[in-house]
């Protein structure tokens, strides 16, 4: 026999998810979450600030391999190389953000200039960095954070996945509100980084700038790099080079987030962009000259490559990063100096995740409204967020951290990357924009302004697509293979859940045909599932009768005969003017007599539609759902795949169920999702 199906009603969920999230918004308050400048700089910008904490440590790291004599000579000389790229591609995304305004950022280019296969490898290539971006921004910032709060060490992991699940928290109450929370750690990161860069300058005129604590060792070269020829040195100051151009990172998180711009969306985008690019580059300059003038030697295995007085300092030596050694040193004298340094850089690199939770949502709605994603993943949550791609790109940041232990050299191998393949078909795209533009265009004025923004995003496609080159052959087998591969599964991903979406589209659409064949069918037999003669079972009865079907019976499934010889008695004692047929299951399976009597229906009468009507009853507390059985919720999921067949469920209301109406929002367990 088969019992009622029976729904569970949650009523704590909501609680936390208020408590979490916050009250729901409505959909006409989303110009409410618009940002001006000063809080859109904070969120799209901290990515790329940010990396002044952690991209002078990859250069001195990589030149630190052939000693310490490379990395002193070098490294400014290297900055100004990474200066020069940044330039370049600032001034060519100002270009972008006039032309698309509409958020699709790299990816829009991409896809309208170039074809949607090259929109689709940006796309992976800009899901993957965004993933990246926070795994090791969090990263960074807890080893940051660490130089002053010593019990963090050896508990980064722990700390890093809670980071990330702090930071998506914020991020679902809305993007107005982590931009508010986020901005005043932001701005004093910039003012104590130029703040430092400033009293560095005016110490090392008047000549009173101290040498760093790993001044006065020696930084012996790794074993193999001792003897460098001239092609080795060229590869080990390019592979320097690739690992400094981690400063790029965040770039083109502003023109995929002009919509949360207000208006004007385009000129107020542009003007940030540029903003952030002057104070990068400027906090970038002086930290690496500030590391040149202190002495620096920074080592990526510092136990066994820094020598004091010819001997390794061994494994117990504590190596500070570049920032906290040249705070050390600008700040001598004034630890307060040293502590601000540490713990803000160790705050805006968690903070500078940000930028991916809100750059990642967002293409991942774009990505699903055109059908390469989840449609989940166009839907906003109750604080106008896109929800979903927040907890997916937090997943994804939080298996890294746990991965890779946190540790922010492995994690920058599989780094950068991704942003240079979208910086470079991006580029691509807009030289065949103007270039289409231009054949129409018969100003004078507008033809020399498309021009010039042409040669810009020619010499940005040109330096961007060098530098992916020389990040590839630099990076590919240090960790940067990783990421390229992680970029193809999900760009074949991608293209299957089109492919899906199509064929989907395709055999829904109606033709003239349809009409009568299928939305008439011939005749409709109507079946109620009964288990016992109860409420449910008679507000199903009553239900399936009103609908006046062609043929209206009850079945049951005889798995105890005694059970079922005296229902069948009590439905003749009661005279309900309903047949009921028990079926004999010998193996006392329920789902297989009926699916088989379903199907049997229907085959010798096609253009047939059968309706099976399930009773259920609602409880309000999850928990008593385990106390009932679930064989009707099985048959349920069994009949939805037997083409002609309609499940009706006709739910009766227990009374533990009582208002819960009014505390619930989401999916009944067990229910199926309405098809999209």
């Amino acid at each position: 026999m088969l019992p009622p199906r029976v729904l569970a009603v949650p009523t704590s969920g909501r609680v936390v998810k208020r408590v979490l999230v916050g009250r729901a918004m409505r959909s006409d308050r989303l110009g409410e979450t618009l940002l001006p400048k000063r809080l859109a700089l904070p969120i799209f910008a901290s990515d790329a600030l940010s990396s002044v904490a952690y991209a002078p440590d990859e250069i001195f790291l990589t030149l630190g391999l052939a000693g310490g004599f490379l990395a002193l000579t070098h490294s400014w000389q290297i900055g100004l190389c990474v200066v020069a790229v940044m330039l370049v591609v600032v001034a060519s995304y100002r270009q972008n953000v006039h032309a698309y305004p509409s958020g699709g950022g790299d990816y829009e280019v991409a896809t309208t200039n170039l074809g949607p296969k090259a929109g689709l490898t940006v796309a992976a290539a800009l899901l993957v960095d965004y993933v990246l971006t926070v795994a090791v921004s969090i990263s960074s910032g807890v080893q940051n954070a660490a130089a002053a709060l010593p019990l963090i060490r050896g508990h980064e992991v722990v700390v890093a996945v809670g980071l990330v699940v702090l930071l998506t928290a914020m991020n679902l109450r809305g993007v107005r509100e982590s931009g508010m929370a986020f901005a005043f750690p932001v701005y004093l990161f910039m003012a104590s980084v130029i703040g430092m860069g400033i009293v560095g300058v005016v110490r090392e005129v008047s000549g009173s700038l101290p040498q760093a604590e790993s001044a006065g060792l020696t930084l012996a070269p790794e074993k193999g790099f001792q003897s460098l020829g001239s092609f080795a040195m060229m590869f080990l100051l390019l592979r320097a080079f690739s690992s400094g151009c981690a400063a790029l990172t965040g770039v083109e998180a502003i023109s995929n987030g002009v919509p949360a711009f207000k208006k004007p969306k385009s000129r107020n985008a542009a003007t940030t962009l540029l903003l952030m690019g002057l104070i990068a580059i400027t906090m970038l300059m002086s930290m690496l000259v500030l590391a040149k003038w202190t002495g620096i030697k920074y080592a990526e295995n510092p136990g066994t490559q820094l020598l004091r007085d010819g001997r390794p300092v061994g494994g117990s030596y504590v190596q500070d990063t570049i920032m906290g050694q040249v705070a050390k040193a600008v700040f001598s004298g004034f630890h307060p100096g040293v502590v601000l340094v540490s713990i803000v850089a160790g705050l805006i690199l968690i903070l500078a995740a940000n930028t991916a939770f809100n750059g990642f949502p967002v293409l991942g709605s774009i990505l699903a409204k055109d059908g390469y994603l989840p449609r989940q993943l166009h839907t906003r949550g109750d604080r106008l967020a896109f929800s979903n791609g927040i907890l997916i790109l937090a997943g994804a940041a939080a298996l890294l951290i746990f991965i890779y232990n946190a540790e922010v050299t492995k994690l920058i191998q599989l780094y950068i990357v991704g942003v240079f393949v979208s910086f470079t078909l991006s580029q691509i795209g807009m030289i065949r924009h103007w270039n289409r533009h231009l054949r129409l265009e018969r100003d004078g004025a507008q033809r020399r302004r498309m021009m010039r923004s042409r040669v810009i995003n020619a010499i940005g496609a040109t330096m961007s697509g060098l530098v992916l080159v020389v990040v590839l052959l630099t990076k590919f087998v240090h960790g940067a293979g990783y990421a390229i591969a992680a970029m193809i599964v999900i760009f074949f991903i991608m293209l299957r859940i089109h492919k899906h979406y199509e064929r989907v589209r395709a055999e829904l659409r109606i033709s003239e045909d349809d009409v009568d064949a299928q939305l008439l069918p011939s005749r409709v037999h109507a079946i109620v599932l009964v288990s016992k003669i109860h409420k449910p079972t008679l507000r199903a009865l009553a239900y399936a009768r009103a609908t006046r079907p062609s043929k209206l019976e009850a079945i049951t499934v005889n798995v105890e005969p005694d059970e079922t010889k005296a229902l069948q008695e009590e439905w003749d004692r009661r005279d309900i003017p309903v047949p009921l047929k028990a079926l004999d299951s010998p193996y006392r399976e329920i789902t297989r007599p009926v699916v088989e009597y379903v199907k049997s229906l229907r085959s010798g009468h096609p253009r047939d539609v059968v309706v099976v009507y399930i009773p259920e009853y609602v409880l309000g507390k999850w928990y008593e759902q385990v106390l009932h059985n679930q064989s009707a919720l099985r048959l349920k999921g069994r009949l939805l795949f037997t083409p002609g067949v309609m499940v009706a469920s006709v739910p009766w209301q227990l009374a533990s169920s009582e208002g819960a109406e009014e505390r619930f929002d989401g999916p009944t367990a067990g229910s199926v999702r309405l098809g999209q």
